[in-house]
């Protein structure tokens, strides 16, 4: 009985707590009168459903501002499996590393990887005869990548749009691209080259859609190049051969891949890691979830 007691006037001295600070807080306001705080207080129905009604008008704007990523828009590209999907997407990419970033993006199984049937040797002299910056270079190589695939999607295309995906990944120092070693001698020049020095990774990316009405050959979405900034340790000649002699980088702009071995090399990164890895995932997402909702589909 003794502990009831006390515990109800705990209650009751809570509930007369509770009350004060709310009449002291109203008559601190300036021209607040305690009749007005009194007012107020017996009104606190009403203020509760003003806030809620703010509050939803806040939720109401969050919903509409919602959706600028992949994440929000996944299920509008169908399974690659499904026939029924209205929206497809094509890699037009033999890179693991794209398809990894895909995945981890929540695209698993909902892409068809398939190397773009460019001959992108004779498209680099091209680019190089033309003086093209390294900037311009990765886009423009994304650009025809993605393009070339469009003959082979074309056959083939059975869903009311097919999104075709072409990237490349270029390195640059000192105003020079590194594209993918020739050899093992090549490969340890290109990280001699690299030690102990900044440089800049450019991604290409472009994005052609199939199935868009008026644009029989596809219509290019959007296209850019996201750069980030790289800085390698000083490294020693042990460490450049016996990274060669992994075989790590010989699939790689720059000899060097960040996501694995090499990644031990690099000191500092300014930039999405993506971009250096082979594929900008944020840049991307938002990207073409602009161009998905400006299908309307």
């Amino acid at each position: 009985m003794l502990t009831m007691s006390i515990h109800r006037r705990l209650i009751v001295l809570s509930t007369l707590f509770c009350h004060s600070a709310l009449v002291s807080s109203w008559t601190s306001i300036p021209n607040h009168s305690p009749r007005v705080a009194s007012h107020h207080l017996f009104q606190r129905p009403s203020i509760v459903v003003m806030s809620e009604s703010a509050s939803a008008e806040d939720d109401g704007q969050q919903r509409q501002s919602s959706g600028s990523l992949l994440v929000s828009n996944l299920h509008k590209i169908g399974l690659s499996t499904d026939a029924s999907a209205r929206m497809g997407l094509l890699l037009a990419s033999q890179s693991p590393r794209r398809r990894e970033i895909l995945d981890m993006m929540g695209l698993a199984g909902r892409y068809t990887a398939e190397p773009s049937p460019l001959n992108e040797e004779e498209l680099q002299i091209e680019l190089s005869n033309n003086n093209f910056s390294p900037h311009d270079y990765a886009r423009t190589l994304a650009e025809r990548k993605a393009h070339a695939a469009i003959e082979m999607t074309i056959p083939n295309h059975k869903k009311d749009v097919t999104f075709i995906l072409g990237s490349d990944t270029i390195v640059e120092i000192g105003g020079s691209i590194l594209e993918k070693p020739k050899d093992e001698a090549n490969a340890v020049e290109m990280i001699r080259c690299l030690s102990g020095n900044w440089h800049q990774v450019h991604t290409g990316v472009a994005v052609y859609a199939v199935g868009v009405r008026g644009h029989d050959e596809g219509k290019l979405m959007f296209s850019f190049t996201d750069t980030a900034k790289v800085k390698f340790a000083t490294l020693t000649e042990d460490d450049i051969r016996s990274y060669v002699a992994s075989k790590e980088p010989m699939d790689k702009a720059g000899s060097y891949g960040i996501q694995g071995i090499g990644g031990q090399m690099v000191e500092r990164l300014e930039g999405d890691f993506f971009t250096v890895m082979g594929l900008p995932m944020h840049r991307l997402s938002r990207e073409l979830t602009n161009a998905i909702s400006s299908l309307d589909i």
